[in-house]
């Protein structure tokens, strides 16, 4: 492969330009809270000479014709605060399509005192105070670490932690599992290969390409009243158009696999367009590098959007995606290579995850739109285990045969009122329908039942939430959530309220609290009890709440430079424990045969203080810092506050790239991006020898859990490409690297039977990608 790899690069390169080549960036200027088109804007091209300056028509549709490269746009309007979109990327292949909301002010201004907002990180949602930022698409290819995921380009943003064989992230040190997904406002499960194998809330590698998504929001705490049934973070996900005026293509080959991506309108001169994205992959290849039996790993997904305006009956859109995953390991035949229990499994693994939806906006008079959605999820999850016996038979050992199926009705109303107001209100209603089974043996006996259930339950949401701009330098979100759960008919209300206020033009101080809650999985409410043999002895689970507290302080440094610094504090209460134990599902991380009887008495606090220093791309250079110092404790069946399996206390990350344009016309673009991050290894409990002994298997001291903690580790990522733009088509040679410097990660102890000693259970992952992407 690296034979052909460098032989496409020379054959490319020996193409001469002859002209300098020129792109299309597009775009559409809406009123960013009533998302009405704003009319005659004026969009200027930033920094070149001479001028290149356009207006946005009656719909809000501008375009310009710009010589390959990058820019920084910026878009005024009379009666609106300017904006500047910065880091926009015109290649030779694709057009480039920017989607542009603007704040109308509340009194007249002078048009010389108005300053441009700068923050490109401003989330989407106008209705989000504090804690929220918006990430492009972009940079998940750019910035090191990132590898096209959005959970792994999160992770180097402040409050975030993360591992390199799985993209769980910690927010705020919080479990992976209480982060949400959403898309196109739904929420689905979550979106990644091998999700939940090794830990909940965290898979492999995502199942989106950076091809299909638009640039969307991400929030650590604190979200708006719109957001329910989530606790830590919330993805808030949104899949792009396709081009709509001409026919463009996408395919990349690497090590990891290959993605093929195609877009346009259905016919030409139509407004409607399609996006598809497939991916197949395999990592054999990196089979050197990888834990033993990951060269099983084998996965493909496919997502779609069809987009179709009308021009009386509104918008709709048809999306979805799907993914499919197998993994296996065979058992060792060999009784003499029997180190580890698991040495003698045999495993075969199935997944399944897709979610589709229907989407219909529909705009009425006097500054309010309606958009509903009709969409369905689906997740199934086949693992069985067989164990060689002392005859080297295989018996069954463990079985998990998961389906689940949502059903959702989403609907929302969003009315600006006039300059000072803007209301959202919505209602979800999601029908869950399952069929749970679940059996394990227990010191090789036969297989008994967990779970073995099938049903309905119905949750509903609903909320109202309001963003009112006293002045033009002070606004206040306010709102609240409701959730009610069939199952057991446990409800909860929620308040909301965020204000910030714009000290002068570079400063600003914001707050935000609000109560947030989540459901647990399925298969906790209906697990037996192992030790009693009682049926689904926790159907009566109540919702696990938080409340979040959160201060901010925004200063724009330069115009290129920005500060932000929130300290916060959550106080999480009604959290499943086991009575009289130091228990607490706070701390699970991926234990799928969990069968004990829970109870909502337990609590937990996280408080510290998040620090982003972060440099836009300017001078063909960019950099990140962020600075993360907090704790995180929980309060089991036992009453004793205790420090968290997440309680890492510190996470550091340092991002810096550096961009060249290159060739006669600058036309083409190499790039050299790099990230260090330092921080904190999570707590564990010791293992307790005599027991283990005894056992012949882990047994932990939970007596002292969480007392340990895994050694700090330096992770360094690397991401470099170099990007030749032809005429209709770019070609981009890349190398990404995870975990270049092989830090392991900590999983806990296992019990060596030949030895008759306690090993750690590590796995150190390097993960390269070198692939070559053509668009055209």
């Amino acid at each position: 492969m690296l034979r052909l790899y460098f032989i496409s690069i020379l054959l490319i390169l020996a193409t001469p330009i002859h002209a300098q080549l020129f792109q299309t960036i597009r775009g559409n200027i809406v009123d960013n809270a009533s998302n009405t088109p704003v009319s005659f804007a004026t969009v200027e091209v930033l920094h070149k000479k001479p001028s290149i300056v356009t207006a946005s028509d009656s719909l809000g549709n501008f375009t310009l014709k710009v010589p390959v490269g990058r820019y920084d746009l910026q878009v005024s309007r009379t009666g609106y605060a300017p904006v500047i979109i910065r880091e926009i990327l015109a290649g030779s292949a694709k057009e480039t399509f920017v989607s542009i909301g603007l704040n109308q002010h509340i009194t007249a201004l002078h048009e010389t005192t108005v300053k441009p907002d700068i923050n490109k990180a401003k989330p989407l949602n106008p209705m989000a105070t504090v804690s929220a930022r918006m990430f492009s698409v972009e940079e998940t290819k750019r910035y090191a670490g990132g590898y096209d995921d959005p959970a792994r380009l999160a992770s180097s943003f402040a409050g975030v932690a993360g591992n390199t064989d799985a993209n769980g992230i910690i927010i705020r040190g919080n479990a992976p599992k209480f982060v949400q997904w959403k898309m196109e406002g739904i929420e689905i499960p979550s979106p990644n290969h091998f999700e939940d194998l090794k830990t909940f809330g965290g898979g492999t590698l995502t199942a989106l390409s950076s091809q299909m998504l638009s640039n969307s929001d991400f929030y650590t705490g604190a979200f708006p009243a719109e957001y329910s049934n989530a606790l830590s973070g919330v993805f808030d996900l949104s899949m792009k158009k396709g081009n709509n005026q001409k026919r463009e293509n996408t395919f990349q080959i690497g090590i990891i696999g290959i993605d093929a991506a195609s877009e346009g309108p259905f016919k030409k001169g139509g407004r409607s367009s399609y996006l598809f994205n497939y991916r197949y992959s395999t990592l054999s290849l990196l089979a050197p590098l990888l834990p033993e039996n990951a060269n099983s790993l084998k996965y493909q997904d496919l997502s779609f959007k069809l987009n179709f305006p009308t021009l009386k009956a509104g918008i709709f859109s048809i999306w979805g995606f799907g993914l499919i995953d197998g993994a296996g390991a065979k058992a060792k035949a060999d009784s003499l290579e029997w180190i580890y229990k698991n040495d003698r499994n045999e495993d075969a693994i199935k997944q399944y995850t897709s979610a589709s939806g229907i989407n219909h906006v529909y705009f009425l008079r006097h500054n309010a739109f309606i958009k509903t959605t009709l969409a369905a999820t689906f997740n199934k999850l086949e693992w069985n285990t067989k164990r060689l016996d002392n005859q080297k038979d295989l018996q069954p050992f463990s079985q998990i045969d998961n389906t689940n199926w949502n059903f959702v009705l989403s609907s929302l109303i969003n009315k600006k009122f006039n300059a000072f107001h803007t209301n959202k209100t919505g209602i979800t209603v999601t029908g869950m329908k399952y069929r749970l089974y679940l059996n394990n043996s227990i010191n090789n006996s036969t297989p008994q039942d967990i779970i073995n259930t099938s049903g309905r339950s119905v949750l509903i949401s609903a909320y109202t939430s309001s963003s009112i701009n006293l002045t033009n330098r002070l606004k206040i979100n306010m709102g609240v959530n409701g959730q009610i759960f069939t199952l057991n008919n446990h409800y909860t209300i929620e308040p909301r309220i965020g204000a910030r206020q714009q000290l002068n033009s570079r400063q600003s101080l914001g707050f935000a609290y609000g109560l947030h809650s989540r459901l647990e999985r399925l298969n906790f409410y209906f697990n037996n009890s192992q030790q009693t043999g009682e049926k689904a002895v926790n159907k009566n689970l109540d919702f696990t709440k938080a409340h979040h507290f959160v201060f901010s302080y925004d200063y724009k440094i330069s115009d290129v430079v920005h500060l932000v610094i929130e300290p916060y504090f959550q106080q999480l209460f009604n959290v499943p424990v086991i009575a009289d134990s130091s228990f607490s599902l706070l701390n699970l991380q991926g234990d799928w045969f969990f069968a004990h009887t829970l109870q909502n008495t337990g609590y937990g606090r996280n408080y510290g203080i998040d620090i982003t220093i972060e440099k836009s791309l300017s001078q063909g250079y960019y950099c990140l810092f962020t600075a993360s110092v907090f704790q995180a404790k929980y309060k089991g069946g036992d009453n004793i506050w205790r420090d968290t399996r997440y309680n890492r206390n510190y996470v550091f990350n340092f991002l810096a790239g550096k961009e060249w344009q290159t060739g006669k016309f600058k036309q083409n673009l190499a790039s050299l991006n790099a990230r260090i991050t330092y921080q904190g290894g999570n707590r564990y409990s010791p293992p307790n020898p005599t027991a283990s002994h005894l056992a012949g298997d882990i047994v932990y001291d939970e007596q002292n859990a969480f007392v340990m903690q895994v050694s700090p580790s330096l992770n360094v990522h690397f991401t470099g490409s170099y990007r030749i733009n032809k005429k209709n088509a770019s070609h981009e040679f890349a190398l990404k690297i995870l975990n270049a410097t092989a830090q392991p990660d900590f999983y806990g102890y296992k019990y060596n039977l030949i030895n008759k000693t306690i090993d750690k259970d590590v796995s150190s992952v390097i993960i390269p990608n070198l692939s070559y992407k053509i668009e055209f």
